[in-house]
């Protein structure tokens, strides 16, 4: 999906909550994404990159932002193209979790949606940058990391709510999106009681930036 960066820009820079949830933007200096309402001073233009997805974001090599939180970012309709079988077959991976069932895959998910996988690959390929496989971990990982914010469940709990097969499974693909443990993530979280929790001060110091609008 082609950004019009100008109008991303100009998004980004006025922290516009209307954008919020439509695009991210990664930071080049920091290595971090984040939604157009993060409250972080935006980076300087050049150091920006803008994508169509959390996905894709993570693709690329960057990671969430702790302050902004794009796990919670609003679902939107601009987020995944204008395409009926992309948002159906959005709808199903991250809210039915179509790709964490027992035996799921990608072919099946194509099946449902009456097409083949090619087809599907080309349409998650040209709204959002990512494979539907790719968008089924970046749901899994922000499911994950709202039940650690929000809840006091164990963390076992959490990788099976989350959809992951396994414990290890759930550590590694987290680890690799958040550079960092679950379990140094939810420390944050609960030493950040009137002041900020060391795990998270990196993140805090060195923040993420805003996102923008789609050419339509």
């Amino acid at each position: 999906m082609s950004l019009d960066v100008a109008e991303c820009e100009r998004a980004r820079v006025a922290r516009d909550p209307r954008y919020d949830g439509r695009f991210f933007t990664g930071v080049r200096t920091t290595g971090i994404y984040c939604r157009p309402v993060c409250p972080v001073r935006p980076a300087r233009s050049t150091n920006v990159q803008f994508f169509p997805s959390a996905a894709a974001a993570e693709i690329a090599g960057f990671r969430p932002c702790l302050r902004c939180r794009p796990e919670t970012a609003p679902f939107s309709r601009a987020w995944i193209g204008s395409r009926a079988t992309v948002e159906r077959a959005i709808r199903l991976i991250v809210e039915e979790g179509a790709l964490d069932e027992k035996g799921a895959s990608v072919d099946k998910l194509a099946e449902r949606l009456g097409m083949g996988r090619r087809q599907l690959a080309r349409l998650f390929a040209r709204h959002l940058n990512a494979s539907p496989s790719a968008v089924a971990r970046t749901a899994r990982v922000q499911r994950a990391k709202r039940l650690i914010d929000e809840t006091d469940k164990s963390m076992m709990e959490i990788a099976i709510l989350a959809g992951f097969g396994s414990l290890r499974r759930f550590n590694a693909v987290f680890a690799e999106i958040y550079r960092r443990a679950p379990t140094k993530i939810r420390r944050g979280r609960q030493g950040h009681s009137g002041r900020r929790g060391q795990g998270d001060r990196d993140a805090q110091l060195v923040g993420c930036r805003g996102a923008g609008l789609p050419r339509r």
